[in-house]
């Protein structure tokens, strides 16, 4: 399985969460910098933009699926008495 594969090379939900925060930080700044830097104009910003934005969704999702994968198969802490 993908998601027991990345949970053990170390790969954690918080990861995967940040990834989904900065892709979405990226797709601006993506849309943003194609719009100033080439003159194709808005269209190609937009598509810049939006090709970036897709991978949030992604991310969130492999984000999930790790929660689920930890709440799963870590062991449970108990508290020290």
């Amino acid at each position: 399985m993908l998601v027991k594969m990345l949970h053990e090379k170390g790969l954690k939900s918080e990861h995967a969460y940040t990834a989904a925060f900065a892709s979405i930080g990226l797709s601006v700044l993506s849309w943003y910098g194609s719009l100033k830097a080439e003159p194709a104009g808005m269209a190609r910003a937009d598509r810049w933009g939006i090709f970036v934005g897709e991978w949030a969704p992604s991310f969130f999702a492999l984000g999930l699926a790790l929660a689920n994968y930890e709440r799963d198969h870590e062991p449970l802490h108990s508290p020290a008495h």
